[in-house]
């Protein structure tokens, strides 16, 4: 069942393509990594997808009932996020402001639920800590708790292991993984190719001339060839695009 489909869809900047006619689809329960070099593209195709930026032309179709408030975001971490002076919990329940409307309060359903999927990937205990004294692994499962109260559908990732160490690391592409199983479709951002080539179900490799296929198609094509060597590798490095 597709969720999103992109038809060769034009992106940029002030009517400025970085990417022209790109076409992919996404389907209910995928994993999706989106691949390339800084510059190509990566951020502003999701940023494009959630609406923050406007299309050059093309268009992007959310189809069986999804809207863009069932999406959920994680956005590249900036020194302000992690600074935050709230306790987790506030920032976890946050994820629920667009859906109160006029509600000025979280009802008990939400504050609940905050508490589940806080449960769920195992931060249940910082609920009460000061976003700002936490590792860098454990602010990030916090955003990603976040972005799963917006959504139980699909959530867009900018790069999540971003700066990690390589425990903190695995952990954060395990619970991504777990969450993917249970239903939630993921599309992420990475310059990891051998995780990506691990997990995911989908590569998109945008450059110049787009690659959109399965795992399996990427590894064989000439493309993929190229990345081969990189056991634990990396494409370019982590700035925003």
């Amino acid at each position: 069942m597709t969720q999103i489909e992109c038809k060769n869809i034009s992106i940029g900047y002030d009517k400025n393509a970085i990417l022209s006619n790109l076409s992919f689809s996404i389907e209910n329960g995928d994993y999706l990594c989106i691949l390339g070099e800084n510059g190509a593209g990566k951020s502003t195709l999701m940023k494009t997808i959630l609406g923050l930026i406007p299309i050059i032309s093309g268009k992007i179709e959310f189809e069986n009932g999804l809207t863009k408030k069932d999406i959920g975001y994680l956005p590249q971490q900036t020194i302000v996020q992690k600074d935050f002076p709230a306790t987790c919990y506030e920032i976890v329940i946050s994820g629920f402001q667009n859906r109160c409307g006029l509600r000025p309060f979280y009802n008990k359903t939400e504050k609940q639920k905050s508490v589940d999927i806080m449960r769920e990937i195992g931060i249940e205990k910082l609920k009460n800590k000061c976003f700002r004294e936490l590792s860098g692994g454990q602010k990030q499962r916090v955003l990603l708790a976040r972005a799963l109260c917006s959504t139980q559908k699909i959530l867009l990732l900018d790069e999540p292991v971003s700066g990690l160490d390589p425990k903190a690391t695995e952990e954060m592409y395990e619970i991504i993984d777990k969450l993917n199983k249970n239903g939630i479709t993921v599309i992420m951002i990475s310059h990891d190719v051998s995780s990506a080539l691990k997990y995911a179900k989908h590569i998109l490799f945008v450059n110049s001339n787009p690659f959109f296929g399965t795992k399996e198609e990427f590894e064989n094509s000439d493309l993929g060839k190229q990345f081969e060597k990189y056991a634990g590798g990396h494409i370019g490095g982590h700035q925003d695009e």
